[in-house]
């Protein structure tokens, strides 16, 4: 997967777990970290979520586990925004070893566009949907 660098960083010994490799729920934060760089790149910046009184949320997220990671592993998220509708994006992610260049996980979340206010989805404004296609690369979902 091509993409665009979402993410770098180092796995510590406090990621790991109990068989010393890194556990699910860090996977799970560095994904989320690339998602919201990727919201950036698309204009929903933290600023303008403020401003706007608008968020975004997760309602789905599928992960394939490749290759493990473990302590000292540095990673690189890549992403691609794959679906845009009126309220709602779809990611893909990649990371990897960095050292090694393996597959260690997929994921593919799908996010919706809220009002904070009402608690109620709600369309992207124009800019935004505009910015987003500049970055959509439709691909197939995320298999294990």
């Amino acid at each position: 997967m091509e993409g665009e660098a979402t993410y770098r960083g180092t796995v510590y010994p406090w990621h790991c777990d109990h068989i010393g490799h890194m556990n699910v729920m860090w996977y799970v934060g560095k994904f989320d970290e690339a998602s919201w760089n990727m919201f950036a790149r698309i204009g929903l910046t933290p600023s303008y979520l403020r401003e706007s009184g608008r968020g975004m949320a997760a309602v789905q997220q599928n992960i394939a586990y490749k290759r493990e990671l473990l302590a000292g592993d540095n990673v690189e998220v890549r992403s691609r925004l794959v679906e845009l509708r009126d309220r709602l994006v779809r990611i893909s992610h990649e990371m990897r070893n960095v050292e090694s260049g393996e597959v260690a996980a997929m994921c593919e979340i799908t996010a919706v566009h809220l009002d904070r206010a009402e608690r109620k989805s709600t369309p992207f404004a124009p800019a935004i949907r505009y910015a987003a296609m500049q970055h959509l690369v439709p691909s197939e979902p995320v298999t294990a």
